[in-house]
């Protein structure tokens, strides 16, 4: 019995020492602080290792304070991304990275700290000679950028001070050596048309009052031209204010047609006015009215009108105009005057809109003239009836 149990431990320890000795593997931890350029902890946030040898990924998230946590990484070297949102990570949107970090037994600290990259790479730390080349260009490009800007303006309020006291040449002066130094802001080229438009009324000789409206003219077109490319190629951030300035130069140009006999002009830049910004429309489509009636055509210009009540129903104005034109179609019978259909109808809701406004005795004198009742009753509540 003693021979054979020997024999039999003798058969274990052999096994046992030929058996393929095990160890345990050796791994890092990883940690970390993430904050945004604001210097703001990122919270929630997903930090991604993946290691460059076997492309084994690691996600982690980071608690309201923007720290991460993690152990049992492989050492190695790590492309590490961090990322603000899950949905981020899908879409591949980084916040930050991390090439080639080495990750080595026990701790290994991480920090992600936007705000400290952006001043290091503003003095150029850590940049290779092109990148630093690069990042010099465009600080200068910048620097360039922030000069001319602080010049423009400078010559956008001395011309805007000048047309305020009424001084247009001066302001003409001021804004042609602003589009000299820079042609490609919309607004130097408007405030240009402004001044050239207001100052052709001063003008005696009608030659020279021509030439200024027709300069106002160009002005607006080239800022419309300008407004519309910054509008179509995504440069304008709030498309909606845009297309509200953009309505503001088609409006003042249109006044430059109207003002220069350029009737049918006038009428399509207002209508382009009222197209851009449909908010506009009521006042695009009164103007037209007015300048159809300027030049005698009372037809056109209550087609006018029309519309502006359409897009604006409480345009007290719209109506008034709209009587006086028909008015203007009146016939006698006897001492009797028989005003188209309409007419009364137009005077009326001017009043009940507009009791108090500025044509509102007017208003009642051309309904009384018809023959039509006057109602006292505008701009007051009806008392109920006592049953």
């Amino acid at each position: 019995m003693k021979k054979h149990f020997a024999i039999v431990l003798i058969t274990l320890l052999t096994v046992a020492f030929s058996a393929p000795v095990v160890f345990a593997q050796a791994s890092g931890t990883v940690k970390g602080t993430c904050k945004d350029a604001q210097g703001n902890p990122v919270a929630d946030a997903i930090v991604v290792y993946a290691n460059q040898d076997n492309g084994q990924k690691y996600q982690l998230k980071t608690n309201k304070k923007g720290e991460y946590f993690s152990l049992g990484l492989t050492p190695g070297k790590y492309n590490v991304s961090l990322y603000k949102t899950a949905d981020d990570v899908k879409a591949n949107k980084l916040l930050d990275f991390v090439k080639g970090f080495p990750v080595q037994l026990d701790e290994n600290v991480l920090d992600f700290d936007q705000k400290k990259e952006q001043e290091k790479q503003a003095k150029g730390e850590g940049l290779t000679p092109e990148q630093l080349k690069a990042l010099q260009e465009q600080q200068a490009k910048q620097q360039k950028e922030t000069n001319t800007v602080k010049t423009l303006q400078g010559k956008l309020d001395a011309a805007n001070q000048a047309i305020t006291a009424k001084d247009y040449d001066a302001a003409i002066a001021a804004l042609t050596e602003a589009n000299q130094i820079d042609a490609t802001r919309d607004v130097l080229w408007y405030r240009l048309g402004d001044a050239y438009r207001l100052s052709a009324v001063q003008q005696t000789d009608k030659a020279e009052k021509q030439k200024r409206y027709e300069s106002a003219v160009d002005a607006y077109q080239k800022a419309i031209q300008l407004k519309q490319d910054a509008v179509q190629n995504g440069k304008e951030k709030d498309t909606a204010k845009a297309n509200q300035q953009l309505a503001g130069f088609y409006i003042n140009m249109a006044d430059a047609y109207a003002k220069s006999q350029k009737v049918d002009d006038a009428v399509k830049s207002y209508e382009a006015a009222a197209k851009v910004d449909p908010a506009q429309a009521g006042a695009a489509y009164f103007n037209i009215g007015a300048v159809y009636t300027n030049a005698g055509r009372v037809d056109d210009a209550n087609a006018a009108f029309d519309k502006a009540i359409a897009a604006d129903p409480t345009r007290a104005e719209a109506y008034y105009q709209k009587g006086v034109n028909l008015l203007g179609k009146a016939t006698l019978q006897g001492d009797k005057t028989i005003a188209p259909p309409g007419t009364a109808e137009a005077f009326q809701k001017y009043l009940e809109i507009a009791p108090t406004g500025p044509n509102a005795q007017s208003a009642k004198d051309l309904l009384t003239s018809i023959g039509s009742t006057v109602e006292t009753s505008y701009g007051t509540k009806k008392k109920p009836v006592k049953k």
